[in-house]
């Protein structure tokens, strides 16, 4: 497939894929079954420091769980997007979001200074990674700004990499090229997919 053809496909899904997840149903609930679902996991269970993210607009729901996972003693990281690039925040108490721009929950500005909130992407045991669409395989499609990208690049070889979505998000194939990373797990309401990781391109 033609780097041009490539890209159209990739075009396609991610508006089929932002389609179908817009138009789920009874969002909340399904998104609880799935971030359960993540934290049944014996690689969630197993982390000492997790990257979750905050979803915005149509993405499977997490905020209502990160209240349970900052209980469960576990040091909670949240990513944030300054300049095209992705920081971390080590969250301890929901207090410390705001509404930012684009109306998406962020650490507070006031906060992101401080030296004992920066997260270093070597830290992380585990990294919940937001999608657009995704296949059995793990093979997974952002926004196309590549924000993940950069960051998954850094983290530490043996941190898994699980993906949250609705069973709708899931598509045959996701085209994928040399630099794109799959996923370790896609987790839906109804599926636990075992992907093949970043193992695939080594």
């Amino acid at each position: 497939m033609s780097a041009e053809s490539l890209a159209q496909r990739k075009t396609e899904i991610r508006q089929a894929a932002h389609a179908a997840r817009k138009a789920q149903d009874d969002k909340e609930t399904v998104s609880q079954t799935i971030t359960d679902q993540v934290m049944r996991l014996g690689e969630y269970q197993q982390a000492h420091c997790v990257m979750w993210y905050v979803d915005v607009r149509d993405e499977a729901r997490t905020r209502h769980a990160l209240p349970a996972a900052l209980e469960s003693g576990k040091r909670v990281v949240i990513p944030y997007c300054v300049e095209g690039e992705l920081e971390l925040f080590h969250l301890e108490a929901m207090e410390e979001l705001e509404i930012g721009m684009y109306k998406i929950l962020e650490p507070r500005s006031d906060l992101r200074e401080v030296a004992s909130k920066k997260v270093d992407v070597s830290e992380l045991d585990l990294i919940l990674v937001p999608g657009v669409a995704f296949d059995a395989r793990g093979g997974r499609t952002g926004h196309g700004k590549g924000y993940y990208d950069k960051l998954l690049e850094n983290a530490k070889p043996e941190t898994p990499l699980v993906s949250l979505a609705f069973e709708c998000q899931m598509f045959d194939e996701i085209p994928m090229q040399d630099h794109d990373i799959f996923m370790d797990k896609v987790v839906t309401e109804s599926n636990v997919y075992d992907g093949i990781g970043r193992k695939a391109g080594n």
